[in-house]
């Protein structure tokens, strides 16, 4: 071809990318792989064939995990940990920069060996994939070096067991693994089925490095590989991938103790305002949903177009699908891949058969085997199947909105919430959006752009938990000191006695009114000498609907300001400090304590504590690599129900609803089961101060009754349970159901006069982390 031709048709020539140092590399390990534990690979046992989807050739044979292997890897792991941790962290931060100086050494390796297993384009691998993977080590040496400033008063949790799924092998293992050793755990890896040489090249890199034996373990193999990896004996199960299988895994984990996090599903707003730079948002698209496929959880697979500019954005984005390159991942001028797997083919084909809507498929040729056509599907209502359910490949589905506010009720109409990018080239308009959309991280005039330094996560059914920056190494921390055994507090005697048919006395406190309990029936209760303090309102599920309903009304709470949620809280531990004295003698009454004065005066100090918190813990920016800005920002929950603790009825109560409410949620509390009446004095405070109505709604009654109802209940957004019954699994397996957050005690003591009563104690438990990234420049 001529140059003229070449100017005028701007083809490119075939530019491969040499693959024999990685085959090279298979080879040298006989193109059989066991397991990576306790410092070496095993011997190779029952084994699957891992392929190139591009060209279905086989690369290697890859081990089928089975309970026993996971069970010595996680031995080894646990052997490895206490000195590991031991080391210190500066001792751990040279075996980190050590790592990751091997990652940049054989970054060209990395990026071949992941195109051939998993199709994506070479220039993915070598330009994002794997120097973000050397970003994350970097970082996390550094968050190693500093622990103890960055997260003190915290240890390690232990073994952690992670399992990473197939679009982003190596990034995904350098998420969990890097943050993991730095804070001192051991690490027992499962990569994805379909794409676990990188995971094994990186095991190669560890025993180079000079990593201690057993601390870093990699088991290969299937789904059941996964299951037992997350039914072993490990202190805390990481995951990345479908939300099916992670509410799975809550259920599974469910009162066993171990620390979660998820990071699930996604069907992520990509969101084109009429005064956008159309030409940058197309290219956006294709980075986010056909450079690598669509096979990534927190592209942008919903494309809201404002109206005026949906015809013109439409043409300039269908005359660019026609011109993308599909093909070889190993040449260089390649645009889109190969899909990871045939089944995976399979399933994004039975997605798009029969759609709704118009359908356009490029017109760019599309080679044979193991690849799809980019596509898109336009003129979709927003409940179409297409428009809630995640496909996962190479399909783009739209639909057009006409204001600001209609494009983020239908950004917000789903049950996800991992990402969303907003193209506007007013900055006022974006930076409106972002706050707005359901969404972990949201990007502005971009997309898919990731730091180790910036927390990535979802929200919703995208799952709950951190990765990257400060929030992510308190997912792999606990703190410090071995807790004890909770005691349960039996009610005084009498108070077992049937329930009674309720007097105008005993009231619930529900959208800011007092109300009687819709079964008409209350508890009597007793004093420590067993005389009649009078009657507790005994809650139902109608009841707890209706205060959910009255919180999730109260939303102008969570949209007011800090500085006016400070002077509420101010106000309200002003009004509780005017009524210590007879609170303090009500409190002895009822417990049989001499306790009241303190329980009282540390519940003024309390929301004296949430209401100083409240302005000043709205989030930061972070120093990414790039011209740009990337801010964590703290937002509430939502709406946070809470069991409150018996042992200190008033003080555990505020010391739940302070924080909560000073990061701006809406509340349902369960006040103390067997000193319930404490409820009806917290309302005559919330009566008499300028909390909203429905901003807190208290109820009493039965507490393992009412967690099942809390945790069932899909408006609910978060639960906490410190109730003096071990109530943690089943709270924590009910809440599967919508994958709400939870924070259970587990059956352990909690000092409710000491720091962890405190308020900073839950203020990271009472916001979501949303990750706003913002590029500048002309």
């Amino acid at each position: 071809m001529g140059v003229k031709e070449i100017f005028e048709t701007m083809d490119y020539g075939p530019a491969p990318e040499a693959a024999g140092d990685a085959l090279a590399w298979i080879t040298d390990q006989g193109a059989r792989f066991g397991h990576f534990i306790d410092g070496g690979f095993t011997k190779p046992g029952e084994t699957f064939e891992t392929t190139n989807p591009a060209n279905g050739e086989v690369l290697a044979e890859i081990t089928q995990g089975t309970e026993d292997d996971v069970a010595t890897a996680v031995a080894a792991a646990r052997k490895a940990q206490a000195a590991w941790e031991k080391l210190g962290g500066p001792g751990r931060a040279r075996h980190l920069y050590a790592i990751t100086r091997l990652l940049q050494k054989h970054s060209r390796l990395f990026a071949v060996l992941e195109s051939l297993d998993n199709g994506k384009p070479i220039r993915e691998s070598r330009d994002i994939d794997i120097p973000t993977a050397q970003r994350h080590f970097y970082y996390h040496a550094g968050c190693a070096q500093l622990m103890e400033e960055t997260v003190p008063g915290r240890v390690a949790h232990g073994v952690c067991g992670q399992v990473v799924p197939w679009n982003f092998p190596l990034l995904m293992l350098a998420w969990k693994v890097a943050p993991a050793l730095a804070m001192g755990n051991t690490v027992v890896l499962k990569p994805a089925e379909w794409t676990s040489l990188t995971a094994l090249l990186f095991a190669d890199i560890c025993r180079q490095a000079g990593l201690p034996k057993g601390v870093v373990n990699i088991v290969t193999g299937d789904g059941a590989t996964g299951a037992a990896l997350v039914a072993s004996e490990v202190d805390k199960v990481a995951f990345t991938g479908s939300t099916e299988v992670g509410r799975k895994i809550r259920q599974a984990t469910a009162g066993s103790g171990k620390a979660l996090t998820l990071e699930l599903g996604g069907k992520s707003p990509y969101i084109v305002f009429e005064d956008a730079d159309l030409d940058s948002a197309v290219e956006g698209l294709v980075d986010a949903i056909w450079f690598n496929g669509g096979q990534v959880c927190c592209a942008g697979s919903r494309l809201l177009v404002q109206e005026g500019v949906a015809e013109r954005f439409h043409a300039k984005l269908t005359a660019r699908m026609d011109k993308l390159r599909l093909g070889d991942p190993l040449d260089k001028s390649i645009d889109v891949g190969a899909i990871v797997h045939p089944e995976q083919l399979a399933r994004i084909t039975s997605l798009v058969e029969g759609a709704e809507g118009s359908v356009y498929r490029a017109a760019c040729p599309v080679p044979e085997g193991c690849f799809y056509p980019p596509t898109l599907i336009s003129d979709l209502s927003p409940a179409s199947p297409l428009m809630q359910e995640e496909i996962f490949g190479p399909v783009l589905v739209s639909t057009t909105f006409r204001t600001p506010s209609e494009a983020v009720e239908l950004a917000n109409n789903t049950r996800y919430g991992l990402a969303a990018s907003v193209w506007s080239e007013n900055i006022n308009v974006a930076l409106d959006i972002a706050p707005k959309l359901v969404a972990g991280v949201v990007w502005v005039n971009g997309t898919n752009m990731f730091d180790a330094s910036a927390p990535f996560g979802g929200m919703r059914e995208s799952g709950f938990g951190r990765e990257g920056g400060p929030e992510g190494l308190l997912a792999y921390t606990k703190p410090a000191g071995k807790p004890k055994a909770k005691k349960r507090i039996a009610p005084f005697a009498g108070a077992e006695a049937e329930p009674q048919p309720v007097d105008r006395t005993a009231k619930l406190f529900i959208g800011g009114k007092q109300a009687r309990p819709d079964g008409g029936y209350a508890q009597v209760v007793y004093d420590a000498k067993g005389r009649v303090l009078g009657q507790a309102p005994i809650a139902n599920r109608k009841d707890v609907r209706n205060a959910v309903e009255a919180a999730r009304a109260a939303k102008g709470w969570s949209g007011a300001t800090a500085h006016n949620r400070a002077q509420v809280l101010y106000y309200l531990g002003e009004n509780l400090s005017a009524r210590a004295s007879e609170l303090a003698a009500r409190l002895d009454a009822m417990t049989g304590s001499k306790t009241g004065a303190k329980e009282v005066e540390t519940a003024i100090t309390r929301l004296f504590e949430a209401a100083a918190w409240a302005d000043k813990f709205a989030g930061e920016a972070r120093a990414v690599p790039m011209r740009g800005l990337a801010m964590a920002l703290r937002e509430p929950v939502g709406v946070l129900g809470a069991l409150c603790p018996d042992e200190a009825p008033l003080l555990g109560l505020v010391s739940l609803m302070a924080p909560a409410l000073a990061m701006g949620n809406r509340l349902v509390l369960v006040a103390s089961e067997p000193f319930p009446l404490i409820a009806q004095e917290v309302t005559q405070l919330l009566e008499t101060s300028d909390v909203p109505a429905g901003a807190v709604n208290l109820l009493t009654g039965p507490h393992a009754d009412l967690a099942k109802t809390l945790a069932d209940h899909a408006d609910l957004d978060a639960l906490w349970s410190f109730s003096g019954a071990d109530l943690s699994g089943e709270i924590e397996r009910r809440a599967a159901g919508n994958l709400k957050r939870t924070l259970v005690d587990q059956g352990r003591e909690r000092d409710w006069f000491g720091p962890e009563g405190g308020a900073r104690a839950f203020h990271d438990a009472a916001t979501e982390v949303k990750s706003v990234w913002v590029p500048y420049g002309a």
